[in-house]
């Protein structure tokens, strides 16, 4: 057997064009994956007694590509073809496969068959599973939930999946000595993990669960971690504050490439916020080498993940000097007059249920009602409800106020734009909307929209906002104004001072509104 004959039976057409299973369980594409490999010390692939690790292991093309590099590397060390194949398959690289289809698909692409005991085998073993593993685990309920991964029992519970789905209960994560599966020490464990489970809501509200591969791949402790996960961890979120912050303070992240768009490295697929790649390297510690991939337009910039006085990451350099201009001259900001979610107490759920209650409302004003401005309002007519129902936030009831939709956009900042619109008093909003104000007059309302609709605005808003969500916390950077006159952008741009270098950056990042997204509810 030559080594062309070998590298030839893996056809990278194969794994480019192979269907993802979601776009929570997204395949690599071989090039990526080269792309990360790429960022290993290259010695790795000389050394004989490198062992390499996928715990989250789909079509196996890390460690087919691993074997490609390792044969080419080695052969100085073992001359032979068919004993350095067999080195490689046998001693040095591992996998853990999420499914029993993908660890078959995965045996395939690694030993030529998906029965490494079999005939068709490039190197033979004594079991059906070779180094790439699946062992079919079960979640651990406790009050509704998995204690691992936080799955819910109603969504993955034998009675709801039965015996012929998948439960999802990767078996990396699954314990609390991820060491003990595979006895062994790594010196690589590279990964492109599931993204989220359901928990029986919408898309919007899954639940996070790459992060948990990260975490217990540290606790392996391998000389070098390499993975590709959403950027949504840039600024937390759902189950992610402490991984961010985890994250923002390693200093053995040497690398990080991030893309503002996944479909710029997985072809035809959405994930909110882009992803990104990275390399942790246990044994050096300094500044991180950040790629910042925005369509054609690639930045690399030396810095550390968590400027000083942050607490999420700034994607671009640029960025960092506005705010810092920013921070300068203003000591308030927008979070001081916004609401948190639900300003008005409607969203009530039925007991142990997604499913809404909903406040009895009517289309016709009533005597003592309060007007209810719901999802849908604009289209079906404007609500009216009894103040009874109203749980909190009385005090704006009676006030001039802003609203602002929760959900705008889809994290991409050159057209997400918000609509805001000014209501008057008597009136409230169900949890679409969150509340900017309160405001003494509707001048002083009509000032505050016309800041919000600036684009520096939303430049402050993008350095944290990455998703459709919308909460408080993503207008954490915006400086608040005197409202008692209009702003525009020019008005901006004079008072922090920015050069026209700064402005051209914000212009160019954030599209004008009639090029924006679609107008908000």
């Amino acid at each position: 057997m030559s080594n062309d004959l070998y590298v030839s039976a893996y056809n990278p057409d194969v794994l480019s064009c192979i269907a993802n299973l979601s776009n929570d369980e997204v395949f690599t594409p071989p090039e990526v994956a080269n792309a990360m490999l790429d960022m290993l010390p290259q010695e790795l692939f000389r050394d004989p007694n490198t062992k390499f690790l996928d715990p989250a292991v789909k079509s196996g093309v890390f460690s087919r590509e691993i074997t490609k590099r390792l044969l080419k590397g080695l052969e100085p060390v073992i001359p032979d073809l068919q004993q350095r194949l067999d080195h490689i398959l046998h001693k040095q690289v591992y996998g853990i496969a999420i499914t029993e289809m993908t660890s078959l698909l995965a045996r395939r692409s690694v030993y030529c068959s998906k029965f490494p005991n079999g005939q068709y085998s490039v190197s033979h073993f004594d079991d059906i599973q070779g180094n790439i593993r699946f062992k079919n685990v079960r979640h651990r309920w406790k009050d509704g939930k998995c204690v691992f991964c936080g799955a819910s029992e109603r969504e993955y519970g034998d009675e709801k999946r039965g015996e012929g789905l998948e439960t999802h209960a990767y078996e990396f994560i699954h314990t609390t000595r991820p060491e003990e599966i595979l006895k062994m020490k790594f010196d690589v464990i590279i990964s492109n993990p599931p993204y989220q489970l359901s928990d029986g809501g919408n898309a919007a509200s899954a639940i996070p669960i790459y992060h948990k591969f990260v975490e217990q791949s540290k606790k392996i402790s391998p000389r070098y971690l390499v993975m590709i996960i959403p950027s949504r961890w840039f600024s937390g979120g759902r189950g992610l504050d402490a991984f961010r912050h985890s994250m923002l303070h390693d200093d053995h992240i040497r690398i990080l490439h991030d893309f503002f768009s996944a479909a710029d490295i997985f072809p035809g697929v959405e994930i909110k916020g882009g992803v990104c790649y990275f390399l942790r390297d246990r044994d050096t510690s300094s500044d991180c080498e950040v790629y910042t991939h925005n369509g054609n337009d690639v930045k690399q910039s030396v810095r550390p993940l968590l400027e000083p006085g942050m607490e999420t990451f700034i994607r671009e350099s640029e960025q960092i000097s506005i705010l810092r201009k920013v921070q300068n001259i203003s000591s308030h900001f927008f979070t001081e007059i916004i609401s948190a979610n639900d300003p008005f107490g409607f969203d009530v759920r039925e007991e142990n249920s997604y499913k809404r209650v909903r406040a009895p409302y009517q289309l016709k004003s009533f005597a003592g009602s309060v007007k209810y401005y719901y999802n849908g309002w604009r289209k079906n007519g404007l609500g009216y409800v009894d103040k009874k129902y109203i749980r909190k936030g009385l005090d704006l009831v009676d006030k001039y106020k802003v609203f602002v939709p929760r959900v705008w956009g889809a994290g991409i900042s050159e057209t997400d734009w918000v609509h805001p619109f000014v209501v008057g008093p008597n009136s409230c909003s169900t949890e679409t909307y969150l509340t900017v104000g309160p405001f003494d007059n509707e001048e002083t309302a009509k000032n505050a929209v016309s800041y919000m609709q600036t684009k520096f605005f939303h430049f402050m808003i993008a350095l944290i906002k990455n998703t459709q969500q919308a909460m408080k916390k993503v207008y954490s950077f915006v400086p608040l104004q005197d409202f008692s006159c209009p702003w525009t952008d020019a008005d901006l741009y004079a008072k922090y001072g920015l050069t026209d270098k700064e402005i051209a950056f914000i212009e160019s990042m954030i599209k004008p509104l009639e090029l924006s997204s679609g107008k908000n509810s």
